[in-house]
């Protein structure tokens, strides 16, 4: 006695496979978007960055008040 289970089965795992593939081109899609769009994300002000600086170490704390002013005029 054959229910034809093996025809619905097939179509289910059919369902899935395109199911699977329209995700990935989804995926892709919104990755290749988003890096693209990465460098406009991270725009810093210039004091953002002399901030950073500061608190790396790169420059003293007069360096730093000289050229916040420097930015703020």
């Amino acid at each position: 006695m054959n229910l034809g289970l093996g025809s619905f089965s097939g179509g289910i795992f059919m369902v899935l496979w395109w199911v699977l593939i329209i995700v990935a081109v989804v995926v892709i899609i919104k990755w290749l978007v988003d890096s693209s769009s990465g460098a406009e994300r991270d725009d810093k002000t210039a004091l953002d960055i002399l901030k950073q600086r500061y608190a790396k170490g790169e420059i003293t704390k007069e360096e730093f008040q000289s050229k916040k002013k420097d930015i703020e005029q």
